[in-house]
């Protein structure tokens, strides 16, 4: 996989020293940092925090402690929170997704505008491009520091009822969302039954049977087996795909000095390409590891062709123009021409 830019906007400065507390020029630099994640290390999310953890150890000579703190346990597994809490100094740093940070950034909806990305150079010409630049500048705004992009990846339809190759399949499937109003909207105009709720009561939703369905990357998927919970049938249609943003909470960023904000920002940088390939790893035109392996865990793996594909499009045009109002139209616009122009 070619070496992508992981970061965009100006480089800043900082500094930091670990385990007691102490206190350099004007700086003091606390024992341990807490480093917000919604899923652990068992996830390429939480292997990207644990490298970033380590690089950031390593390259300061443990001024810089970081803790992660798995499924937004700070903020008591409420993943719509979580931005806020880093902007309130609750959380030090986080490793975020849009999704779940569209509420307070409304122009991060921008990347679950059904259908807007179609592969994964769609995907890097917003977050690498001035759509990205244009969204760190409001993350900034909105009150944390942002560092690098990582990813989640696209998310797959997977459920225990049956196959979906067209939006007519899934009349009435109970599906599993995230707190998204934009979501709630795109499965009730799919003709689904869609409830909004954390990932930790999804899975013994799974299990009894009082959910049929869920939308996640394939990553979570076979993390956490959901094939073990009746997940047999897999929709590979790539209706949305959502980034990460690495972030500093302001004050903790200018606590410390320039020379390790420089470490901090390029330890992110780093750790987002690292997360980034493992998100993507084995779901590639090149290499598809991953559905062969969900196959082999007995789950049937549809993959729509262009015309059954474009029944899902037409089927969610209209939440697509009402959210491209909302979100910004302009904004909208530059992420179109972006991916119109990407090289794939």
């Amino acid at each position: 996989m070619k070496r992508r830019n992981f970061v965009l906007g100006t480089a800043a400065g900082g500094a930091g020293l670990a385990f007691p507390a102490i206190v350099t020029g004007q700086s003091q630099y606390r024992a341990e940092y807490k480093l917000s994640t919604v899923v652990g290390t068992a996830f390429p999310w939480g292997k990207g925090a644990e490298h970033w953890i380590n690089l950031v150890r390593e390259k300061t000579a443990g001024r810089i402690n970081m803790k992660l703190y798995p499924g937004v346990s700070l903020v008591q597994g409420d993943q719509t929170r979580e931005f806020s809490a880093v902007r309130q100094g609750i959380i030090d740093m986080a490793i975020g997704s849009t999704i779940n940070w569209s509420p307070q950034i409304k122009e991060l909806n921008l990347f679950s505008l059904p259908f807007l990305m179609p592969d994964f150079a769609a995907v890097d010409a917003l977050t690498q491009g001035p759509v990205g630049k244009r969204m760190f500048e409001l993350i900034d705004r909105a009150g944390a520091v942002p560092l690098a992009w990582g990813e989640n990846g696209f998310r797959e339809l997977t459920n225990s009822k049956r196959e979906i190759r067209t939006p007519a399949d899934m009349k009435g499937l109970k599906v599993r969302i995230a707190g998204s109003a934009l979501f709630s909207e795109t499965f009730t105009d799919l003709g689904a039954n869609p409830t909004q709720m954390s990932w930790a009561d999804a899975q013994p939703a799974f299990a009894s049977g009082a959910v049929d369905g869920q939308e996640n990357p394939m990553t979570v998927f076979t993390a956490a087996k959901l094939h073990t919970l009746g997940h047999k049938f897999c929709t590979v249609w790539g209706y949305v795909c959502d980034p990460l943003a690495f972030v500093v909470n302001r004050e903790v960023w200018n606590s410390w000095t320039a020379a390790d904000r420089d470490i901090v920002r390029a330890s992110a940088i780093e750790a987002g390409k690292f997360e980034v390939d493992l998100a993507r790893k084995g779901l590639t035109k090149s290499d598809d590891s991953v559905y062969k392996q969900v196959e082999g865990f007995g789950v049937k793996v549809t993959r729509p062709d262009a015309k059954e594909r474009d029944q899902f499009v037409i089927a969610t045009r209209r939440v697509y123009a009402r959210w491209k109002a909302q979100t910004g139209k302009d904004l909208v616009d530059l992420a179109e021409q972006s991916i119109a122009k990407r090289k794939v």
